[in-house]
């Protein structure tokens, strides 16, 4: 790998990994904030509503795993891919402390997703914006400034949207779960306890065999699909 090839690398990793930390902050300052809404002020108090990477990052999930990922995708020719293993220190709340326990535990749960959802139309607003005004074009966009500025946009739009879709997974941990776990009868309450033993290794399993990525293929080709389309 030449020395620019490695410079270029290592841009593209600052930049992944930037988004990466406003991404995942903002998914969990958006469940410290709706449980504080629902009247539970743990988090709130531990100073976890707040978009500063700081109090949501965790050494192994934000950090070394989402690096080695990166790097190894780039060695492999995917520079720049979305790794989806990574995930920031979880938000503590006190379900007791809600005072509309089924509605708190859904709007808690899906507050984080909604968050990436924001960040991903925001970027895709832009870098939408930035294309009708011809501000980004083929001629640009592999130079300049204006390259980096495009890097980031296609991160915050598909790291978000990645995030998003895997969060929305009926797999413990992931909030899909616990969603779930809200409407499902009692008798079918130890089944999802069971699965909490298991739903890490499950997640990996479903990574290693591909169906993750089958599942989030065709939604990054309707994203893409509308970035490049025109409005009129």
């Amino acid at each position: 790998m030449g020395e620019l090839n490695i410079a270029e690398l290592v841009s593209h990793l600052v930049i992944y990994m930037v988004v990466l930390l406003l991404a995942i902050s903002a998914h969990e300052a958006a469940h410290a904030w709706m449980s504080h809404k629902y009247g539970d002020d743990t988090a709130f108090m531990l100073g976890r509503v707040t978009l500063n990477p700081v109090a949501h990052t965790d050494p192994i999930g934000t950090l070394l795993i989402p690096i080695i990922s990166f790097i190894f995708g780039a060695i492999g020719g995917a520079a720049g891919s979305i790794p989806l293993i990574g995930w920031g220190k979880p938000t503590p709340v006190n379900p007791r402390n809600w005072t509309n326990y089924k509605m708190a535990n859904v709007m808690v749960s899906i507050a984080g997703i909604i968050a990436n959802i924001i960040l991903a139309f925001i970027g895709f607003m832009i870098f939408k914006s930035l294309l009708g005004y011809e501000l980004i074009n083929a001629e640009n966009i592999d130079g300049g400034l204006i390259k980096p500025l495009a890097i980031f946009l296609q991160n915050l739009i598909f790291l978000n949207v990645s995030l998003a879709i895997f969060n929305l997974l009926p797999f413990p941990p992931l909030d899909g779960s616990k969603v779930l776990g809200t409407f499902l009868p009692e008798s079918a309450q130890p089944v999802l306890a069971m699965l909490e033993q298991y739903g890490f290794l499950i997640l990996m399993a479903l990574l290693y065999m591909g169906v993750i990525g089958f599942i989030m293929r065709p939604v990054f080709r309707l994203v893409m699909h509308l970035l490049v389309t025109p409005i009129f």
